[in-house]
């Protein structure tokens, strides 16, 4: 006779097959199902990777690429990769494209022997194409470029605000700098890094004139400045500054709206590039960009001195709408 083996019975467990705990019956747990990805966040990737690859192309390209060619590339039409490229860099393909070359033919012209050898060399099909941006690329002459600032006039003055040392600079255009810092020697070599052979020539009295209303803006930025100004970036880092500049004193802004007021929603990280790169302090108001939640962020001139321009801001046009939080004043936040 044989005996049928019996399993030896989790004391946890009744023969219902439910298991026992000290009060209830649990039933036993069921796998949540994993969530699809977003489609949304799938195109996204997918288009920051396909513009990646484009931005390769276009700077190994030996001329530039048309958008026809580049749309070929991409399996896509002209207009929606015009679209889809806009938005994952903040420029169009013809605004990068001439970026780099930009960015080429500074380099080329500290080596080559010849202007004309350097545009080529930096994939300008034709020169005139080149001197037409040049002014807004280089701020001055290739020749003068290439010779470090040889032969380019620039005015200085260094002074004193209520915010430390300061340094306002001025070329043929306009005013090129205004630094603020710690140690006017510190400013003062910032701008012979620029320009090692510009002719610096110190302030006469038309320039003291200029200093004082500068001067005058960073004391009570709400006043605004009436004088020209020579800015020099990219074709984004220039859209950036006239967003900055049309901000109105008192108001601030987030980088996330500011990259929307450009039209660039996911371009906050090139908007803040831009900001950063500003070296017109005051003139162009990027102090009246803060985070999301109100904080304040990094300044070029030290979060102290934003701090202190934007309280000087706020008693100035107190009370103060502020754009981050629709309905409540700057003191209320």
């Amino acid at each position: 006779m044989y005996h049928r083996a019996e399993r030896p019975q989790d004391p946890g467990c009744s023969r219902s097959g439910r298991v026992r705990t000290s009060s209830v019956d649990c039933k036993p747990t069921q796998t949540r199902p994993t969530p699809m990805p977003d489609p949304n966040d799938l195109a996204r990737t997918a288009h920051a990777e396909l513009v990646t690859r484009l931005c390769r192309h276009i700077e190994c390209a030996e001329t530039e690429p048309s958008l026809s060619e580049l749309a070929s590339l991409a399996g896509m039409s002209p207009h929606h990769l015009h679209r889809v490229f806009k938005a994952c860099t903040g420029v169009t393909p013809k605004a990068y494209a001439l970026a780099h070359r930009a960015r080429k033919v500074r380099a080329e012209l500290g080596r080559s022997d010849r202007v004309t050898d350097a545009i080529y060399e930096a994939g300008f099909g034709a020169s005139s194409r080149f001197y037409e941006h040049a002014p807004a690329l280089l701020g001055m002459t290739p020749s003068a470029f290439r010779a470090g600032g040889a032969a380019t006039t620039i005015r200085f003055a260094l002074g004193r605000c209520s915010l430390g040392e300061i340094l306002v600079a001025a070329s043929a255009r306009g005013i090129c700098a205004i630094l603020l810092g710690d140690d006017a020697q510190a400013l003062l070599q910032a701008l012979q890094d620029q320009f090692p052979q510009a002719e610096l020539v110190g302030a006469d009295a038309e320039f003291e004139q200029w200093v004082a209303q500068v001067v005058g803006l960073v004391e009570a930025p709400h006043i605004g400045l009436d004088l020209p100004l020579d800015i020099r970036g990219t074709a984004f880092q220039q859209r950036v500054w006239q967003a900055l500049r049309e901000i109105p004193a008192g108001t601030r802004v987030s980088y996330t709206e500011l990259a929307r007021r450009v039209g660039q929603p996911n371009a906050v990280r090139a908007v803040a590039s831009a900001c950063a790169a500003n070296t017109l302090a005051v003139a162009i108001p990027c102090h009246r960009v803060v985070r999301t939640d109100g904080s304040l962020s990094g300044y070029r001139w030290g979060v102290a001195r934003k701090q202190a321009l934007l309280e000087r801001e706020q008693r100035a046009e107190a009370p103060v709408q502020d754009d981050l939080w629709a309905g409540r004043t700057a003191s209320e936040t």
